[in-house]
């Protein structure tokens, strides 16, 4: 019989796709209310990707069963406002270890904004950073607005280079790619350039490039072959110097050998493998990324280096051995 295909994606949880609707109507001499005082939400933000509509006034995941698991994220970063004046300023307080891509879609009445909408901005990692104003245009009329705040972790303004990744096992391992760029199955569009490896559950995970870890979930023992599995997906994301995120995904529950804030090397043993998420069989799904905006983000195609070849592009159905660990991944171009 035929080895059966090991397939899976990247789960949308990938730092992650989180909403924040809110809608504010007031007379400029008012009182203004705060972001987390807010008595009034009126906005409905369909949600394309999984046909779930949301009407919550804080942060959420992108359906209920993600809730859970992205809770942390939920709360670490917050849009916040304040007034001077007949001048309402937008904050973002990011507590996140990483950079976030924020994309504010804002409907206005009789208010003006210093940027256009929709606006895409990365904010930086441990910081409060002022977004935009609204001011009014007729100074003595009422005025409303409405907006909808989208982030991902990570960056639009990163810069990917030439770095050489490492087979993301140990050094003289060998796997099968089950599935490549472009992969009919499931990688297209965001993870149009994500290599799956079929690997035995429990297989030491190591990381293909050095950084520092952003974010960890390893709480799901629950996998399976449909997009209704997404939500229990463990992964690892690591950012890099370029500004991009190393995705590791479909680990083994409790499995994890790193923690947020933490700096790994490239090789260093960071998770073991499973089959959680959307997923058909135990393997490793890895991608490396950065964002577009604060709902989509793009998917980077990256060289390896293997016991063979200082830099090749993983090509379906092909199995590659790791390379030496002292044999250092480089740049070439």
């Amino acid at each position: 019989m035929a080895a059966r295909p090991l397939f899976g994606r990247g789960s949308k949880q990938n730092g992650a796709f989180l909403i924040m609707v809110s809608h504010i109507s007031t007379h400029p001499r008012s009182h203004a209310f705060p972001f987390a005082h807010l008595i009034s939400v009126l906005a409905t933000v369909l949600l394309l990707s999984l046909g779930t509509a949301c009407t919550t006034p804080r942060a959420v995941a992108e359906n209920s069963a993600a809730q859970s698991a992205l809770s942390e994220e939920t709360n670490a970063v917050k849009v916040l406002t304040t007034r001077e004046g007949q001048t309402t300023h937008f904050y973002v307080q990011n507590g996140e270890y990483c950079e976030v891509t924020l994309t504010t879609v804002m409907s206005l009445v009789n208010l003006k904004s210093d940027h256009p909408f929709p606006y895409t901005t990365t904010v930086p990692a441990r910081k409060r950073t002022e977004l935009f104003t609204l001011t009014p245009i007729e100074a003595d009329g009422d005025w409303k607005y409405d907006y909808t705040n989208y982030y991902k972790l990570g960056s639009n303004r990163a810069h990917p280079d030439h770095y050489v990744y490492r087979l993301p096992y140990a050094p003289g391992e060998s796997f099968a790619v089950t599935q490549g760029y472009d992969g009919s199955f499931s990688h297209t569009g965001p993870n149009e350039y994500a290599i799956d490896f079929a690997m035995p559950q429990g297989t030491l995970v190591c990381a293909a490039r050095g950084g520092l870890v952003v974010r960890v979930k390893d709480d799901s023992d629950t996998g399976g072959p449909s997009m209704k599995f997404d939500p229990f997906n463990n992964y690892i994301l690591i950012r890099h110097a370029d500004g991009t995120l190393g995705h590791y995904c479909h680990l083994e529950q409790h499995s994890s050998l790193v923690k947020v804030g933490e700096f790994v090397s490239a090789g260093q043993p960071i998770a073991h493998s499973g089959s959680t998420g959307f997923s058909t069989g135990p393997h490793l799904h890895f991608c490396v990324f950065m964002n577009k905006d604060g709902r989509h983000r793009v998917s980077i195609p990256v060289k390896f280096m293997t016991a063979r070849s200082p830099a090749v592009t993983l090509v379906q159905d092909h199995t590659y051995e790791a390379a030496p660990i002292q044999i250092a991944s480089r740049s070439v171009r």
